[in-house]
């Protein structure tokens, strides 16, 4: 299946090496290209592309905000926000707005296709750098919020898989520190994500902090 992907970037000299570079890959086919975050917003509605990539800093609305309003459309596509910025803010307003995935500009262009799939696959692709800044944002954040959903209705098994997710487990390690394989492993993501009404495993990690499930530096 080819993965349908639209560029946002206000600099016409980003947007065209993203091109370049997504283009000589052969499952990916770049569909649209956006100048600021209301283009970007107008062309995901339009094309209904299958990944959004997504800059932070742009004119008339901001990539965060015009995430925001992506994720919030029926079928939304998945967002995967580049930026040159690695701050704090920017991390946690991304994922908060609904982006699955966050990713620097100084990404290569295997990392950067390889991201693209990661995202289309429904899967959370977060730089290292940036994980550890998210963690650190939650800590600062202080009290969880309430989020109107109950962890109660997962079962001790979902609820075990959830906290390893939000602590940066791939699929991969998941099985092996369950002992299970990884189908099972999916197969749980897949119904407590259900449960709760997240769309992806990234919603999951910003769950498990908000709701107190588990709360930075704890092991």
């Amino acid at each position: 299946m080819t993965i349908r992907v639209l560029l946002a970037d206000d600099q016409a000299m980003v947007r065209e090496g993203f091109s370049i570079l997504l283009g000589t890959q052969p499952d990916i086919n770049v569909v649209g290209e956006a100048v600021d975050g209301r283009d970007a917003v107008e062309q995901a509605a339009r094309l209904a592309p299958d990944v959004v990539l997504m800059d932070v800093r742009m004119p008339v609305l901001n990539g965060l905000e015009a995430t925001r309003l992506v994720c919030a459309e029926p079928s939304a596509p998945k967002v995967l926000v580049l930026t040159t910025f690695d701050l704090d803010e920017y991390v946690y307003e991304a994922l908060r707005a609904g982006a699955s995935g966050f990713l620097l500009k100084t990404a290569t262009g295997r990392d950067l296709a390889e991201a693209v799939r990661v995202v289309a696959a429904g899967d959370a692709l977060l730089a290292p750098s940036v994980t550890r800044r998210l963690i650190t944002e939650f800590a600062r954040l202080g009290p969880a919020r309430p989020t109107g959903v109950r962890i109660e209705e997962l079962t001790e098994r979902e609820t075990e898989v959830l906290v390893l997710l939000a602590r940066g487990l791939s699929n991969t390690e998941l099985a092996e520190r369950l002992f299970v394989s990884e189908q099972t492993v999916k197969t749980h993501v897949s119904r407590l994500l259900g449960k709760l009404g997240l769309r992806d495993r990234t919603q999951a990690v910003v769950f498990a902090y908000e709701s107190g499930l588990v709360r930075s530096g704890s092991s």
